[in-house]
């Protein structure tokens, strides 16, 4: 039998985690052969919760699970964990502005990133799902300095989702007709869904969708999403945030297919322009675990400029806490 493989999750007790868990103890991430321990991580108010979901994982009697663990400190939580899932964070309360999330979440995950920096595997793979995500990984990276930057993403894969499931809907095909997709940019209203790299069924996707439903309709649809699930359900997205977070991870410990890329939000090496050092989305490839940027992808005036206005976004996030970044 294989080793176990160690994941580490934050907000254990919360809602996108509980939809988490329970396939990755079925073998959705890794596969029906690997053995999991999971580590579970909360703040001390809610271990009592977590001992709920512990006693749920155990009743499960999953072959592959080999064990659950809880815990308050984060350096406890991460010790020697091979994948983690950073999805705890506050959400967004009634009057809070963008500047007041990211904040309050910018501690968290300075703490985080320090743990992490203390007691993970050296070659951890560590996805942020909660938000904002793209400058709470920038923030969890910067403070784990022993730690590849390589070793971080943050979260645009259910937005990419949206994107092929939408232009599936649209095409009249199933979401696996759909390639080339990508989301530029920050998991904010900003983010540039482009498709004109796009195909279906081997013909592009602006000549089955036209030019004006494309700029006028699924842009604003894709980026405004999330707000229209909690409008419509009364919470947010936790069960395809959940089926995002593991389709990211499982692409990047096992590879993209053939041909294919996926949107992952991860540190700027300047490519297309970008600041340097942003946690921006991108078109990855991966193979042998290691994800790489796509090259070379032709861009026009009008995505230019809709990227352009993502980087500013997140260039003035950074600012907001910089006294967090080392």
């Amino acid at each position: 039998m294989k080793a176990p493989v160690k994941i580490a999750v934050s907000g254990a007790a919360g809602q996108i985690s509980y939809s988490l868990l329970f396939r990755l103890i079925a073998g959705d991430l890794l596969g029906p052969e690997q053995p999991i321990m999971l580590s579970l991580l909360e703040v001390p108010a809610l271990l009592g919760a977590l001992d709920g979901v512990a006693m749920e994982l155990a009743d499960c009697a999953a072959p592959l699970l080999h064990g659950v663990s809880c815990h308050s400190d984060p350096v406890a939580a991460f010790a020697d964990a091979d994948v983690v899932f950073l999805v705890g964070a506050r959400p967004r309360g009634p009057g809070m502005e963008r500047r007041d999330l990211l904040e309050v979440n910018a501690d968290i995950f300075s703490v985080q990133g320090r743990a992490l920096n203390e007691s993970a595997h050296r070659n951890v793979k560590v996805l942020v799902v909660g938000n904002p995500v793209n400058t709470n990984a920038l923030i969890a990276l910067s403070n784990a300095p022993d730690l590849p930057p390589e070793n971080f993403a943050a979260m645009t894969r259910l937005d990419h989702n949206r994107a092929v499931s939408l232009l599936a809907s649209r095409t009249g095909h199933n979401p696996t007709d759909v390639e080339g997709v990508i989301i530029w940019g920050n998991h904010s209203t900003t983010q540039f869904p482009d498709i004109h790299q796009a195909r279906v069924d081997g013909r592009s996707v602006l000549d089955w969708v036209g030019r004006d439903w494309y700029e006028e309709t699924f842009i604003s649809t894709v980026q405004n999403r999330g707000a229209e699930v909690i409008r419509v359900r009364g919470k947010s997205s936790a069960a395809s945030g959940a089926n995002a977070a593991l389709e990211h991870m499982r692409d990047w410990v096992l590879g993209t297919p053939e041909g294919r890329w996926v949107s992952m939000a991860v540190r700027s090496d300047g490519s297309y322009g970008i600041e340097p050092g942003l946690v921006f989305s991108f078109p990855v490839t991966i193979r042998d675990g290691i994800w790489r940027i796509v090259p070379d992808i032709p861009l026009d005036d009008f995505t230019r400029t809709r990227i352009r206005a993502s980087e500013a976004e997140l260039m003035l996030e950074r600012e907001m806490v910089r006294h967090l970044i080392p």
